[in-house]
């Protein structure tokens, strides 16, 4: 597996990188202690900190977490605010304690969701972000500033919980809305998955359009614009697709294969 950006940077830099598998072992920890760190920092690390490790740096564990909390805490923020039809989010610094992303918040910044956006477009648009409160957030410490603790509010908080590949398939009975914030937020993983007239396809780019009146599942209209799939609500027109196998196409493209689905 290809080192990441992050550790290819430390490694060119000079320093030293460890990668222990968990910090639960005592092994993990006491490695730790004898670095005495002042402070840990993690982005998308996926685990909770132990107590002990937690108690390890003297300014404590810091988190840079890509949802404005308590909203959204957990492993998948960013596709679950675009599934959601959230259209602000943003990014918390906050101080790591025993729960799940429950700390008290030290910084937050706020961007806007478009609708343009996919999962992958606005975790580019958050990492930049964090980076961006993170740097901040050390360059204030390092000044000798007590940054503000906020501790979060008891309402309002939602559980991002992680994406499983079942969640991609489309099913035609929900609304054409959901369904492209579906392919929306599944850019560039899991990817949305749907039938086409009996064909599994990927679906990478769609748009929500007003109702048909038609089945769920048939095909309304095929030509140079799109597919439009009736819906439980309104219609779905896909626009870029993928066939087992094959590249991503536009919809036209597909449609020189299957030339039978083509309707005005």
């Amino acid at each position: 597996m290809a080192a990441s950006p992050v550790k290819q940077a430390a490694l060119a830099a000079g320093l030293t990188v460890e990668q222990p598998e968990s910090l639960k072992s005592p092994e993990a920890q006491s490695r730790l202690r004898e670095l005495a760190p002042d402070l840990l920092v993690v982005v998308a690390y996926g685990l909770i900190l132990p107590r002990k490790v937690l108690a390890i740096p003297r300014l404590g564990c810091w988190n840079v977490h890509a949802s404005l909390l308590p909203r959204w805490r957990g492993a998948a923020p960013i596709q679950r605010a675009i599934l959601a039809g959230d259209t602000q989010t943003g990014v918390c610094l906050m101080r790591m304690e025993a729960g799940l992303d429950t700390g008290p918040v030290l910084l937050r910044r706020e961007i806007g969701i478009s609708t343009n956006d996919t999962g992958g477009s606005l975790h580019d648009k958050l990492a930049a972000l964090g980076a961006q409160v993170l740097g901040d957030g050390l360059r204030r410490t390092l000044s000798g500033e007590v940054l503000d603790a906020e501790q979060q509010p008891e309402t309002g908080v939602t559980y991002a919980h992680k994406l499983d590949k079942s969640e991609a398939r489309l099913d035609w009975n929900e609304s054409s809305v959901a369904l492209e914030r579906k392919v929306r937020a599944f850019d560039p993983w899991p990817v949305a998955e749907a039938d086409v007239s009996g064909e599994r396809v990927r679906v990478w780019a769609a748009q929500a359009l007003a109702g048909t009146g038609m089945s769920p599942g048939a095909i309304v209209a095929a030509g140079k614009q799109g597919i439009d799939v009736a819906c439980g609500e309104g219609a779905l027109r896909i626009l870029r697709l993928q066939r087992a196998g094959g590249r991503v196409v536009s919809a036209a493209d597909y449609l020189n294969a299957r030339p039978e689905l083509k309707r005005a």
